[in-house]
């Protein structure tokens, strides 16, 4: 026999005997590991149909609770998202904790929400439902009382989101309306506003136009 052929079938030997060395035990519970992390234990269809019931509430939730984030969000609006996450939880995982199963609800998840922004971008009616209109909450340098009571803003919270953005107080603020997503587009007063790159070439210009004359009517008077 070649020395080849001894080397495999004392390596194969070897490898039979460290198999049969392995508890039975050892095996199973190996087995059942690798079925617990992979094995679904509900039906994809069904983790397919609570991940997007979920998803569904909580966009209908958040529709109709308002807008009141100035794009920021406080210490109650971290509780809030932190227990709704925990609650919502098991109502999407079910009774199934593998692996596959949380890959499927995450896939299933960011499906859904790229289709809907790409719904709601070619359809504007849809996302004047689902995302809602702007709303104004100053008008001629004085808050929308009625406004901001509806959006449960508080004052003082439109006065620092409008002195972050803009550097400047209410009083100086010709318009100002709060977007669906929760953006402050804030329109100050002319008088306000600050100089931009084109008023300073405006500014040049006329500069030029002046000094031209100025040396025209010298060269006149010489």
């Amino acid at each position: 026999m070649h020395a080849n052929g001894r080397a495999a079938l004392v390596a194969g030997a070897a490898w039979c005997t460290v198999v049969r060395c392995i508890p039975g035990e050892v095996i199973r519970e190996a087995s059942e590991m690798w079925d617990d992390i992979f094995e679904l234990h509900i039906a994809v269809v069904e983790k397919v149909m609570r991940t997007l019931m979920v998803y569904v509430l909580i966009l209908i939730l958040f529709r109709f609770t308002g807008k009141r984030g100035l794009a920021h969000l406080n210490a109650f609006d971290f509780v809030v998202i932190f227990l709704l996450s925990n609650i919502v939880q098991n109502a999407i995982i079910g009774d199934d904790q593998s692996v596959t199963g949380g890959v499927i609800g995450a896939v299933t998840l960011v499906a859904a929400n790229a289709a809907i922004n790409r719904w709601l971008a070619v359809d504007e009616r849809a996302a004047h439902v689902i995302e809602g209109t702007p709303t104004t909450v100053i008008e001629d340098g004085k808050p929308v009382q009625k406004a901001i009571k509806r959006l449960g803003l508080r004052s003082d919270e439109l006065g620092d989101a409008v002195r972050e953005q803009t550097g400047s107080e209410i009083s100086s603020v010709a318009h100002s309306r709060l977007e669906p997503d929760g953006r402050l587009v804030v329109v100050l007063r002319p008088e306000e506003k600050n100089a931009t790159r084109g008023d300073v070439d405006e500014l040049e210009r006329r500069l030029i136009t002046i000094e031209d004359l100025l040396r025209a009517r010298t060269g006149q008077a010489d």
